[in-house]
């Protein structure tokens, strides 16, 4: 009984993490884990460099900024098909150091903070220790950069506290800037 409790617990641990890492988009920063079954030679940690490309023995360059672990380890696969048998590749992420938001302002703790998931503008300043008691509610806005854009984006924490305006509780992207006057 309690064997295959555990068994069961580990099952869903594992089935958790294969789930975050599938959802998680790499960043710069992140550092990755990539092994080639049965080829010691191409086991490696690699950095995602600020451009968003990785670099591994006989694949090359590649980008991996933006995509899931999965499609990294998928296309590393098909480059070294040319030359490996049907090779076995298992991608990990080992850091995710490049997945951070910024919070500045009137909250409790300011600072930078790196999201291991997904999150939004209500949980992260949860994360900064919520608001001071001087903050503006209905004037926080995230600054969001969109190439060589910047967009800023209302946020209506009091109306979020109260059950409304919702959709103004947005998911925040890598370099999210959340500022609370």
């Amino acid at each position: 009984m309690l064997r295959s409790s555990l068994v069961l617990a580990l099952f869903f641990v594992l089935t958790g993490v294969a789930v975050a890492q599938e959802r998680y988009l790499l960043n710069a920063g992140d550092v990755l884990e990539v092994s080639v079954w049965n080829e010691e030679t191409l086991q490696k940690q690699v950095i995602i460099l600020p451009d968003g490309m990785i670099s591994f023995p006989l694949a090359g360059q590649l980008m991996a900024q933006g995509k899931s672990v999965t499609d990294v380890q998928n296309t590393l696969k098909e480059k070294l098909t040319e030359y490996l048998s049907d090779p076995v590749v298992t991608v990990s992420v080992i850091n995710v150091v490049g997945n951070s938001i910024h919070i500045m302002g009137k909250v409790n703790t300011p600072g930078s903070f790196v999201m291991s998931q997904r999150i939004d503008v209500m949980q992260a300043l949860s994360l900064a220790g919520g608001l001071s008691p001087y903050a503006e509610e209905n004037n926080i806005i995230v600054l969001r950069r969109n190439g060589a854009k910047q967009q800023v984006i209302p946020v209506r924490y009091a109306s979020i506290k109260k059950g409304r305006d919702l959709d103004s509780n947005i998911m925040l992207k890598s370099g999210d800037v959340i500022v609370v006057p």
